[in-house]
């Protein structure tokens, strides 16, 4: 069994990130996957996405390149890309050579699909027993719903988080967080902190393992003030405010009006004048002032006298909808007297956390992300320079870096199979018999 490459072996070049001469082989697609991939590539590891040979069906999401299009590159970035089809067994047979070369799997098929290719724990200890094994799934390994397709989505609407986010449209249907999916990456930040675990632990003992992760248990995680349970708190609010939703969505009442009950829990929170959006002369502001000194700030800043914070306010009086709503058109009057620049500028000098809401499409050339190098130059091959987001972390012993673009399909087919032992006859027969493919 070959040993994990040591930082001399670096084939690519790239190394100095704490994972150089970790290898990792990537079965993944969609968001989850592919994006615990991108972590683990920025702190040093060669990792190599193994792809049907007509590519990851997100390739063409939205391309004007066709198998390049943005939203691909921007999860596959610092990968090498092999096309192996795990639908003939000389491809399943070539994934058993290919193994004893890497340190990691990771896959984020649906469950059972790992078993039936043969990249499953139990299947990949054999060929190798310090593996570790990544698996990220729907809804786990257990229980009724362990076959079930999962997605984003569909986590949010069966965890509660549509829910408890509150929002519907026009019509009263239900809406999700859209801005981007955050139980996916969520989970893929998750997978990464594991499998990084993980290799420490087998440094310290040889030992591989299994690494199970779900997104309906990130979804959970996400939500834990809400999900956990504690007697004190549930018997004054969580229980009574639970049963009228129960009750109201069992009556066969709108969504909108259920997830409206949920409302009488956020008045108590005193500090929602303060913690919220406002429209401004130019621009729109968030105020997101959670101590008492950031709110008498503000309240300092525009003469607002409020009692929200006063002991003798009661949020849950008759009343107080009404009187919090007129200190809130109060506060949105004074604001529209300058711009959401201008009143930025005023609130963070004064160390009270403001922003104006800016459009993600302006942030790659925003000055505070230049300054941080939050940004980084790279070529693709195909669609030319570019500019991509950089490694979450620094590290001032091992810099971690956005090492490469996202690969272009196959482009590392024949250099992959070589580094583990395939002679050139054998890559051009498996070329000749479709179970891999090359970039042309």
């Amino acid at each position: 069994m070959p040993p994990p490459m040591s930082p001399a072996d670096d084939t690519d070049g790239l190394g100095g990130g704490p994972l150089r001469g970790i290898r990792v082989l990537e079965f993944t697609q969609i968001i989850a996957g592919p994006v615990a991939g991108i972590h683990l590539s920025d702190l040093g590891a060669d990792v190599v996405k193994v792809e049907p040979p007509r590519g990851e069906d997100r390739r063409n999401s939205g391309a004007v390149v066709p198998n390049e299009g943005k939203y691909f590159q921007s999860l596959n970035r610092g990968k090498r890309s092999v096309t192996i089809d795990l639908g003939q067994a000389a491809g399943r047979d070539l994934v058993k050579r290919l193994l004893p070369h890497f340190d990691v799997v990771l896959s984020n098929y649906r469950f059972g699909v790992a078993e039936r290719l043969g990249i499953d724990y139990e299947s990949l200890r054999a060929l190798r027993p310090d593996i570790i094994c990544a698996t990220i799934t729907g809804f786990g390994d257990r229980g009724p719903y362990a076959t079930r397709a999962g997605s984003d989505i569909a986590t949010q609407a069966y965890s509660g988080m549509i829910a408890a986010e509150g929002k519907v449209d026009e019509e009263g249907a239900p809406v999700w967080l859209t801005a981007t999916p955050f139980i996916d990456r969520s989970t893929a930040f998750a997978a990464a902190m594991a499998i990084c675990a993980a290799l420490f632990e087998r440094s310290r003992t040889g030992r591989g393992q299994e690494v199970r992760l779900s997104l309906l248990q990130t979804a959970l995680e996400l939500m834990s003030n809400k999900v956990m349970r504690e007697p004190v708190h549930d018997v004054t609010v969580r229980d009574p405010l639970l049963e009228r939703m129960q009750a109201a969505r069992a009556s066969g009442v709108a969504f909108r009006d259920v997830i409206g009950l949920r409302d009488e829990t956020v008045r108590l929170t005193s500090h929602r004048l303060y913690y919220r959006g406002y429209d401004t002369k130019q621009g729109a502001l968030i105020l997101g002032a959670i101590t008492l000194q950031n709110r008498n700030t503000i309240r300092r800043v525009l003469g607002i006298h409020d009692d929200t914070d006063s002991p003798e306010f009661d949020a849950a009086a008759p009343d107080a909808d009404a009187r919090v709503e007129g200190w809130r058109a109060e506060i949105q009057a004074k604001l529209m007297a300058r711009s959401a620049e201008e009143w930025e500028a005023v609130f963070v000098q004064e160390g009270v956390p403001a922003s104006t809401v800016h459009l993600a499409e302006e942030m790659s050339d925003d000055v505070q992300v230049l300054a941080e190098g939050m940004m980084t130059p790279l070529v693709h091959p195909v669609t030319g320079p570019q500019r991509v987001v950089s490694p979450l972390v620094r590290m001032s012993a091992t810099p971690v870096v956005a090492a490469r673009p996202a690969p272009t399909l196959g482009q590392h087919t024949d250099e992959v199979l070589r580094e583990c032992g395939l002679t050139d006859d054998e890559v051009a027969a498996l070329v000749e018999a479709g179970v891999v493919t090359r970039w042309e």
